[in-house]
This record gives structure tokens, C-alpha cells and sequence, in this order.
């Protein structure tokens, strides 16, 4: 007799600890401060869930999750958070050095 066991480890969205909290990496629209939330599943069925040591910030226009420790501003060019101020040439936000794409835009730098 076999048995196949289909299941897994899932992170996801929890509650919302604050509204508004700060402003996408992506898209630049506003951003909930959120608890993540792990999920445990048994043939698809969510059978165990438990609250993750970090919040992070979640975007509902583009649904982009990103960490807390990221600050909310840096696609908005924050200088502390970049170590050079480099600019795409396509969307003007300040990018990464060590990126080749504009991960706003997807330009080539």
C-alpha cells in the first residue's frame, strides 16, 4: 500500500496592524502594515496557522509583500537607504546600485 502525502508550509497575509503605514516599493501607493501568518496544509485544506515573529508591509494595489526592516520610503529615493543616489532614467526613482533593472520600471540602468 502507498500513500502519498500532499501537503506544505504556507506564509500569507494575517490582520492588518495599521492602515496606510507607509508607501510601496513598487507602485508607490499606500501600504497596510500587516502580521504575517503561517499556514499549515494537509491536502489543501489550511489546517494549522500561527502568527509570524515580523510584521511586514502589504500593498493592495499591486499586492507586493515586502519586510518591515525595508524601509517604506527607500523607493522614494531615501538617501540613508542607498549608499550612491542612482536614478533610472525611465521613472526617476532612486534604484539600487547593484541592480541592472529598474525593478520599478524594468528599464535597463
Amino acid at each position: 500500500m502507498f500513500f502519498f502525502f500532499v501537503g506544505g508550509l504556507e506564509q500569507g497575509v494575517g490582520r492588518v496592524l495599521k492602515e496606510g503605514a507607509g508607501r510601496c516599493i513598487r507602485c508607490g501607493s499606500m501600504a497596510d502594515l500587516v502580521e504575517m501568518e503561517k499556514v499549515l496544509k494537509l491536502f489543501f485544506v489550511p489546517v494549522w496557522r500561527w502568527p509570524s515573529k515580523s510584521p511586514a508591509f502589504y500593498c493592495r494595489d499591486c499586492n507586493l509583500v515586502f519586510p518591515h526592516s525595508l524601509p517604506p520610503s527607500a523607493g522614494e529615493g531615501d538617501a540613508s537607504y542607498f549608499p550612491r543616489d542612482l536614478r533610472c532614467q525611465s521613472c526617476a526613482r532612486a534604484v539600487d546600485p547593484k541592480f541592472r533593472f529598474c525593478p520599478f520600471c524594468g528599464s535597463a540602468l
